[in-house]
């Protein structure tokens, strides 16, 4: 009697613990960028303004580093204490925008005072435009991740690196996926004879 040779069945290969943790890695910080592109944009999709406060006149309230988000409203539904992002009167002196709440308006002109100030503004200002944002929530510290964004070298280092990392695995298990498996060879021969009998056959 011939035996047919043994065909072995293909080996599946599974992935080592190594490559899994780092399928874990890759995958935690893909959703992480998900996660930080969501609250980057989310606040603009509910039409909200953001600004980072980058002085100490809020400390206390809205210290150094945080982010405010403003809601854009009619300027005639504006109250003495409401905190508002402007930018001060020429003859203030000062071209930058500041967030200051409001403590005084007598008629069209407006009153503001930083929280952490001892004194109001030196100055009043009148809202030309039909609208103005005022303060509705704050994150805080979350501004310095922005005023660091702000630096190319950062951005390159905090966004282009990791992005770069991650294409470069993605390449990786791409090119791994479609190296064909290896078979294992069976030792021993490929057939085996039967041996002779001496036993009689009744024909």
């Amino acid at each position: 009697m011939t035996l047919l040779p043994t065909t072995p069945s293909p080996t599946h290969r599974s992935r080592s613990g190594p490559a899994r943790a780092r399928g874990v890695l890759v995958n935690a910080g893909l959703g992480l960028v998900m996660l930080a592109a969501l609250a980057f944009l989310l606040p603009s999709l509910m039409g909200l303004q953001r600004y980072v406060i980058m002085g100490g006149s809020m400390d206390g309230t809205y210290d150094l580093g945080s982010v405010v988000f403003e809601e854009v409203v009619p300027v005639e539904e504006l109250r003495v204490g409401d905190v508002i992002t402007y930018v001060p009167p020429a003859e203030s002196g000062i071209d930058t925008l500041v967030t200051h709440r409001i403590t005084e308006i007598d008629g069209v002109d407006f009153r503001t005072q930083g929280d952490a100030n001892p004194a109001v503004d030196p100055w009043t200002f009148q809202l030309t435009a039909a609208t103005q944002p005022r303060v509705v929530a704050h994150v805080p510290y979350v501004g310095f991740a922005f005023m660091a964004l702000a630096d190319r070298g950062t951005r390159m280092a905090l966004v282009g690196l990791p992005a770069a990392l991650i294409a470069l695995w993605s390449l990786v298990e791409l090119v791994r996926a479609l190296r064909p498996a290896r078979t294992e060879l069976v030792d021993g021969p490929a057939q085996a004879e039967a041996p002779a009998s001496s036993t009689p056959v009744l024909v």
